[in-house]
Parts: C-alpha cells; structure tokens; sequence
C-alpha cells in the first residue's frame, strides 16, 4: 500500500469486471491491467512497486502503463485535499478505470462534471433513522415513541442523515432545550425534524490537474491527449546509419592514429 493519501484511486461509475475486460490490450499489458484492477484502493502501483510484485522489468512496466494510459484506462496528476485543520494541498494521484475511457471522459472527470460513486450499502434491517427514534426514549423517557410513531417520523429523519448530519447533531437538535411537559412527543419532534432541518451541504468541485504520464509536466486535459503531452507525443525521427568509409580511407586513418602515438611515445618528458 501506498502512504495514506497517495496510491491507486478507482475512478466512478465502472462497468462490472468481466473477464473480457483488457482483451484489446497485447497480453502482457492485459496481464498487468487485470492485476491492477483487483488491487485494493489505496495500493502502491508506482513502476519500482509493481516491479518487486510482478515477472517484469521496470522498462517493461513503465511501457505497459503508457500502453494502459494511452487506451483510457489510467491518468496521472495531481489533486489539491483539504486537511481536518482546514489547510490545502496538492498531492499525487493515479487514476485507474478497468473500463476504458476516451479523452473527453477525463477532461470531465479533472473538472468533477463525473459524478463520483458513493457507496450502496445493502439496506439494514431497521434504517438508522428508526434506530435513532427508538433509543430517544432510553435518553429521555419523556421522548418515548411507538413502533408507528417511529415508522411516521423516520423518512424525516432520513433526510437530515442525506444531508450529513451527525447521530450528534440530530440528538442535540431532538433533546436540547426541552419544555418541562411534553405531552404528545412524536408532534414535537415532527416539528423539530421539519423546523431545524439542515440547509444541504455545498459541494464543491474537486481541483486535480493531470500530467504528463512521461515527463510529469502539469497541463489543461486536452493539450494531454492520450495522458501525453505534444513533446512526449512526438517521436524523434530514427537517425540514419553512416554510410561506411571505404577501406583506403580506413587504413589511411589507421596509419594517422598509429603514426600519432608513436610520436606521443618519443617525445621526451620536461624535467620538472
């Protein structure tokens, strides 16, 4: 695993695995793909990492990667996270999707026009909400409900929990400024639930730039088609082999060089 923060982040919105997933990718690069695709978030999938983990060379990998990036199914960059204490900074990211994705997906994604998947937990068997109603009364007899009584105000207490609120939050708001009789309870906490009801939480778009998967130059997603940016893009023109010197001119230079160290052997040395 990768150090808290860093590592290989799944990105939203995935097909299902099949085991048809990277057939379009040469086999070795598939191999390496699927092998990334099971690791957990969060792991470690830098080129010196996956080289200690898999029958591969570092150049093979980092060629592999490229290939992966090219196809749609990885991006590096870098995205800016906030801290507890409220302080921001930028960090390293690996995106990886098993379903491949074209450029405009990515540039969409860097500018959090994705939208990113939360978890779909299988529904408990009493919500939270009614799990919640019906402890009140254990803080507070004077708050005791009924099974009906919990059932009618749980979709209110639902949509605080949707707006994240706290277990905290909700009881402080329930229980705290109390009147000294309260003669029906589930009315006055339907008037709470609805009353003090919190606003929704702002959402702000995530900041994340990508790079350059070879050279790690920052830039905008469509200067950086493909995870590469233009100079990376561009393969350098195969230098053409001198053409070979004719046998004359071979022994010719042949006969200068020997003639040189032989004159270099001869020449007295300077006394000091």
């Amino acid at each position: 695993m990768a150090n808290p923060g860093y590592g290989k982040r799944q990105t939203p919105d995935q097909l299902p695995r099949t085991p048809h997933d990277f057939t379009h990718l040469p086999p070795r690069e598939a191999a390496i793909a699927a092998y990334i695709d099971r690791l957990p978030e969060g792991a470690d999938i830098s080129v010196k990492t996956l080289a200690k983990e898999l029958p591969y060379g570092q150049c093979a990998l980092r060629t592999a990667l490229n290939r992966m990036q090219n196809e749609g199914h990885l991006r590096r960059g870098r995205e800016c996270v906030e801290s507890e204490s409220g302080s921001s900074r930028w960090i390293t990211r690996s995106w990886f999707s098993r379903t491949a994705r074209d450029d405009a997906w990515w540039a969409a994604f860097t500018r959090g026009a994705v939208p990113e998947d939360r978890p779909r937990p299988e529904p408990p068997t009493r919500s939270r909400a009614l799990i919640l109603l019906a402890a009140l009364g254990r803080r507070n007899a004077a708050l005791s409900l009924s099974e009906a009584d919990c059932k009618a105000l749980a979709p209110l207490l639902a949509e605080w929990f949707a707006r994240e609120a706290t277990d905290d939050t909700v009881l402080r708001a329930l229980t705290d400024g109390l009147p000294p009789l309260i003669h029906h309870p589930a009315a006055l906490l339907r008037r709470r639930l609805v009353d003090k009801l919190p606003p929704e939480p702002v959402r702000r778009p995530p900041s994340r730039m990508l790079v350059c998967g070879e050279c790690g130059v920052p830039g905008r997603p469509e200067a950086l088609p493909g995870g590469l940016c233009r100079a990376c893009r561009s393969d350098p023109s195969p230098r053409q082999p001198s053409a070979p010197l004719p046998a004359p001119d071979v022994r010719s230079h042949a006969q200068q060089i020997r003639a040189a160290m032989s004159a270099r052997r001869n020449t007295p040395v300077p006394a000091s």
